[in-house]
């Protein structure tokens, strides 16, 4: 087995909580904070941190504004976030591949 793959992964993006936060913004534009913290069952300090390291990153942007005079926060993947997510899916896609080729399975 080829561990090359393993060593790509991107750690920013391959931690649990940072992966389902990528994937929803993959599959939606937009997602308010309360969103994302209900659907994943995060703490909001749990999502938080999670939230900086991906805008650390360059993978997510966070616009604050007011909606119903209510602070409102969004997030959304940036251009870098998307390529980013896409390398990391096909590089899972390869992992799965090289594993479904071994003859054990």
């Amino acid at each position: 087995m080829n561990p090359e793959p393993f060593l790509q992964l991107d750690r920013v993006i391959h931690e649990r909580g940072r992966m389902a936060i990528m994937s929803m913004l993959a599959a939606t534009p937009e997602l308010s904070f309360t969103e994302m913290r209900d659907a994943l069952n995060m703490t909001d300090g749990n999502l938080t941190t999670h939230i900086r390291t991906l805008q650390e990153a360059g993978y997510v942007s966070v616009a604050k504004s007011f909606q119903n005079n209510r602070p409102l926060t969004t997030c959304s993947l940036t251009a870098a976030g998307k390529k980013a997510f896409s390398g990391y899916i096909t590089l899972l896609e390869q992992i799965v591949q090289q594993t479904k080729s071994m003859s054990f399975l």
